[in-house]
């Protein structure tokens, strides 16, 4: 790879700025961030702040330079191309907007294993985007050296620059464009702070299988011998709740790294959904939203300045952002050993997969490839329809590589560590949703911790007829019958044709990975797929 100057790009833009601010401490970017508008303190002292019209990420306008290095490595069924004069014009024109402005520089590390860091300089207008990644990635004050060969990555984020597609090469005025030779990020167009931590994720996913390294979009807690315990799973399936354990110290809750020596996280901090958030069922997460410098996004506000957290006029996907430092329990240097359990996590809103089954290490594959969840459509006159939600490695949008890759990565990692896999159902149980209830949390818990502690090593099994995976037929603490999904339908006929129609979604969702890639792991139901 090309070696590129990255100090001299970030002194060509701070040396156009009229107050270039480095490394900031938290009330100084607090106090800024009141001071540029647009942001307020919460009753309990947080930033509270609005995004505007962007409340999540904007995949369709993500874009990778299409070179040399990237051309025949990127997955691009799932990634928009962007020609490199292209690139380096926007680059270009964001340099000129944010010339004469006040400008924050973040100089923060990726990485928290010295053997894969990145050295990220983000560059901003905005006092509350520098405190957001502050708090989500490594700080220097976290006593972490920078290792001499760190991987230089530069961020330029211009949220109110307006990108012209005809002479950027971009969809609309919004633009998250990614050059993977030069470890070069622009994002211009959007308030979501979420574009810019996903940028790093999306640059260490592609870099990392290079270096032996299985990029995982989940969540790592520790067990009691320093083993590293892992949790995939899309939104909405409790990846961050069941992560959280007061037994289990925080590894990370979003982004890691799988090496020979173990399990790292690539951030310093937490990105946590604030949704229906309470202190009774979430104390950490509750408790960190309170601290003086954690960033609230689109929390809803009393006249008092409390955060409703079940208001979710904005969007449901408001968030907070905070330091691992506001947790009570989190791992030495946020490392663990090699894992020796894979927890796949969804939540099946059709009322057909079991609470918890044992994969074999194919099987295993199959449902990270998958990434599976179900979220439920709304409700009109009483009547719900579930949707079928599947994202590759569970969480394709920030995937440059072919789902394949990471998946036997994955294999192999599984095969060499000795690792058990789980899948372990959070959605509904006697129905789908609107007809069945929500498998409740405490039987989670005591299913997951049987998982985790090696409290299933010896009891029965069945074999599930749709899947082929393993149900275990007794857990200490849980009703029999839970284990057993068909047992807990009153309409039999009913349970039929969900378990038909879901099986039949999996197999048409495979078929992009071609004929045959199931290796036999996935569902038996073929009928079901006609």
């Amino acid at each position: 790879m090309t070696h590129f100057d990255h100090q001299g790009l970030r002194a060509d833009i701070v040396a156009g700025a009229s107050a270039p601010v480095h490394n900031a401490t938290v009330p100084a970017l607090v106090a800024r961030a009141l001071g540029q508008g647009g942001a307020q303190l919460t009753a309990h002292g947080a930033l509270s702040v609005e995004t505007g019209a962007f409340t999540g990420r904007s995949p369709k306008d993500k874009f990778i330079v299409r070179d040399g290095l990237t051309e025949n490595a990127v997955w691009w069924d799932n990634a928009g191309g962007m020609a490199p004069d292209r690139f380096d014009l926007l680059l270009a024109d964001v340099k000129e907007h944010l010339g004469h402005q006040e400008l924050f520089v973040e100089d923060l590390l990726a990485g928290a294993s010295a053997r894969h860091q990145y050295a990220v300089t983000v560059l901003t207008p905005s006092a509350w985007h520098a405190l957001f990644i502050r708090n989500l990635l490594i700080r220097p004050e976290d006593g972490l050296p920078i290792a001499a060969d760190a991987r230089d990555v530069t961020i330029v984020h211009a949220p109110l620059f307006q990108a012209d597609p005809d002479r950027h090469g971009t969809r609309t005025e919004t633009v998250i464009a990614l050059d993977m030779s030069r470890n070069i990020v622009v994002i211009a167009g959007t308030l979501y702070a979420g574009e810019i931590k996903k940028a790093v994720f999306s640059l260490f996913n592609f870099h990392a299988p290079r270096a032996g390294v299985l990029p995982m979009h989940c969540s790592a807690n520790l067990g009691p011998e320093g083993e590293a315990a892992l949790f995939f799973g899309l939104s909405g399936t409790g990846k961050t709740t069941l992560s959280n354990d007061s037994a289990r110290p925080l590894i990370g809750d979003d982004e890691h790294g799988w090496d020979d020596a173990g399990v790292f996280n690539l951030e310093g901090g937490c990105y946590a959904k604030t949704v229906r958030l309470s202190a009774e069922a979430e104390p950490e997460i509750y408790a960190a939203t309170q601290r003086f410098g954690t960033v609230l996004e689109n929390v809803v506000l009393d006249k008092q300045g409390v955060p409703i957290f079940d208001d979710i006029s904005r969007t449901e996907n408001t968030r907070a952002a905070y330091p691992l430092a506001a947790l009570p329990k989190v791992a030495p240097g946020t490392v663990g050993g090699t894992p020796k359990t894979v927890v796949f996590l969804t939540a099946d809103a059709f009322g057909v997969l079991p609470p918890l089954a044992r994969l074999t290490p194919e099987q295993a594959v199959y449902h990270f490839l998958s990434g599976y969840t179900a979220k439920v459509a709304g409700t009109e006159r009483g009547i719900t329809e579930p949707q079928a939600t599947f994202s590759a490695c569970f969480g394709a949008p920030f995937m440059p590589l072919h789902p394949t890759v990471y998946g036997a990565m994955l294999a192999e990692r599984l095969r060499r560590s000795g690792a058990q896999a789980w899948l372990l159902n959070t959605g509904w149980t006697g129905g789908g949703y609107g007809v069945g209830r929500r498998i409740d949390i405490a039987s989670t818990r005591r299913l997951l911790t049987a998982a985790l502690d090696g409290g299933l090593d010896d009891v029965a099994m069945r074999t599930d007829p749709l899947f082929g995976f393993e149900v275990p037929e007794a857990v200490p603490g849980v009703d029999p019958a839970l284990l057993d999904p068909r047992q807990t339908w009153s309409d039999a006929e009913a349970y039929e044709r969900a378990a038909a129609r879901l099986v039949g979604l999996f197999r048409k969702n495979f078929e992009k990975f071609g004929a045959g890639a199931d290796a036999g792991a996935g569902p038996h139901l073929a009928e079901a797929a006609e």
